[in-house]
Parts: structure tokens; C-alpha cells; sequence
């Protein structure tokens, strides 16, 4: 039987919300393996002199329970 484990994580970059996403993922594959998917959560900003200054996302990251594992 196949598990799946969800990692809630919150992310941020100066540069657009996608790039949060992709930073956030690119970091967990480092030291998660398996990883199956992401479900954003939400979104949002802070602002600066009315520009967005930094981007933030919440994030479920799943990934898959090796059973077989040491």
C-alpha cells in the first residue's frame, strides 16, 4: 500500500509567487525524497511604497512513505 506524508511550508521571494513555489520545492527535494505533489494553500504579500516587495506562499508538499526503507 502506498502512503503519501504532507509537509505544510511557507515560502517567500522578491521576485513573483511562482518563484516562491518553484524556490520551496527545489529546497525540499534536497533532503525529501519522493516528493508527489504540492497544493498551494495560499497567497499573499507585503507591500512597500505601493509595490509588492516580497511574495509569500503557504504550501502542502506530499511525498511518499518508503516502506521498504532502512
Amino acid at each position: 500500500m502506498e502512503m503519501e506524508k504532507h509537509l505544510l511550508i511557507t515560502a517567500s521571494s522578491n521576485i513573483s509567487w511562482k518563484d516562491a513555489i518553484t524556490a520551496a520545492i527545489s529546497e525540499a527535494s534536497k533532503t525529501i525524497d519522493y516528493l508527489s505533489g504540492v497544493k498551494i494553500l495560499s497567497k499573499y504579500a507585503d507591500i512597500q511604497g505601493n509595490k509588492i516587495s516580497t511574495y509569500h506562499v503557504d504550501l502542502d508538499i506530499s511525498f511518499i512513505i518508503d516502506g521498504k526503507r532502512d
